[in-house]
């Protein structure tokens, strides 16, 4: 039988948030759903659990293996677990807006991993983010990059290493090559972990030495913006789709380098993250100092298809919790006003009054141990001639 000192124990990757940290997070979301809103996103709060092929659309098996999944009770039915909010949001666009024009939504709140995406981490990100809907020009993507940038900087990371992909390139080589399911997908195992072995390996088993090379090069292709250009000379052979790709990318590059110039940009044409799910231009932001990407996001055409309308698409998210974590949480100054338990009507209206303005008012209760300062008040309410008044605390015995 399990030790009653054992019940306070929560599940290995799931954490619960103390009073600091959660109104840090909280500040944060408020600010971020604010930012949002000057650049037209609005709100939307899908919910926690669906039903588990809505979930997993166009994701693969990789968003499959991190959704814990449950039976209805009402329908028997498999439900899931959100682990990710994009489908979601996307579902909402396709099939309970049905608008033509462009959309654009943003959302906050936790899901659930079955396994943390870095040893050590959480199964619970608190995640933000936003999708812009109903455009495939590359004004969008530039749109949803300058959100991404925006949001980070609201925390103080507004230096970030911004890692840029297209995973059209890989996609358009892969058809030239002519490659089969099969080996298309032991070549995206393998170029996602620059394994040099295994790519020669399966080069053997392409039909043109070109192509071969060409889809070998890919994990050679990183490095600052310069690296387009080598690409460009590497896939001079190519066909259209990889040189409107890298036409999109230098595009990219160029209007960052002038807008963001405090962002540090690399080019990843390796960089497949959500290949099965993404259509085109990928990206993610790193920190010094964290493995993880602290945003991340692209283009995802035509997954709104399973819910009737295929919409063009493209989104960022980031995980809030993680945010926060990066800074040293600095302990505000205490902020609130302390009233004395007394019974006086007088009294009653001024808490009235100061918590209508936006005050915090933190009455005492009867009997209770501690004064205004242990309470987290640096001001409290004096009784004068003229009527209650609100006092800077200096301390005293009280305390």
């Amino acid at each position: 039988m399990t030790a009653t000192t054992d019940h306070w124990l929560l599940p290995e990757g799931i954490e619960e948030l103390l009073p600091s940290q959660a109104q840090k997070i909280e500040d944060l979301r408020r600010s971020v759903i604010d930012k949002f809103r000057t650049w037209g996103y609005d709100l939307v709060v899908p919910p926690l659990i669906e039903h588990l092929e809505s979930l997993l659309v166009g994701n693969g098996t990789d968003l499959d293996h991190s959704t814990f999944k449950l039976i209805d009770q009402l329908t028997g039915r498999l439900l899931g677990v959100r682990a990710d909010m994009t489908p979601q949001v996307a579902r909402i666009d396709a099939h309970r807006l049905k608008r033509n024009e462009p959309v654009r939504l943003c959302y906050t709140g936790p899901v659930l991993l079955t396994r943390a995406r870095e040893l050590g981490g959480s199964r619970g990100p608190y995640q933000a983010g936003a999708e812009l809907f109903g455009h495939g020009g590359l004004e969008s993507d530039l749109e949803i990059l300058c959100v991404m940038l925006e949001c980070l900087a609201l925390t103080g990371l507004d230096t970030p290493y911004l890692d840029i992909g297209h995973v059209g390139i890989y996609r358009g080589l892969a058809r030239q090559a002519c490659l089969s399911p099969e080996q298309e997908t032991a070549w995206f195992d393998a170029i996602q972990r620059k394994s040099r072995p295994d790519i020669d390996k399966l080069m053997q088993g392409v039909q043109s030495d070109t192509h071969a090379e060409m889809l070998r090069t890919l994990i050679e292709l990183n490095g600052d913006v310069q690296t387009l250009e080598r690409a460009r000379a590497v896939f001079r052979d190519a066909g259209e789709e990889v040189h409107k790709a890298l036409e999109q990318l230098s595009e990219i590059a160029h209007v960052l380098s002038a807008d963001a110039p405090r962002v540090t940009l690399h080019i990843d044409l390796a960089e497949l993250r959500g290949y099965r799910y993404h259509t085109g231009a990928v990206f993610a932001a790193y920190v010094p100092g964290y493995g993880q990407a602290v945003a991340q996001g692209g283009r995802y055409d035509h997954i709104g298809s399973v819910f009737g309308r295929a919409r063009k698409a493209t989104g960022f998210s980031m995980d809030l919790r993680a945010i926060t974590a990066l800074k040293p949480y600095q302990r505000r100054v205490p902020c609130g006003i302390f009233a004395p338990a007394i019974k006086d009507p007088a009294l009653t209206t001024r808490v009235r009054e100061l918590r209508a303005a936006g005050e915090r008012v933190i009455v005492e209760l009867p009997g209770q141990v501690g004064g205004p300062a242990s309470m987290g008040c640096d001001r409290q309410l004096i009784q004068t001639e003229s009527g209650w008044i609100v006092a800077t605390h200096t301390g005293g015995a009280h305390e």
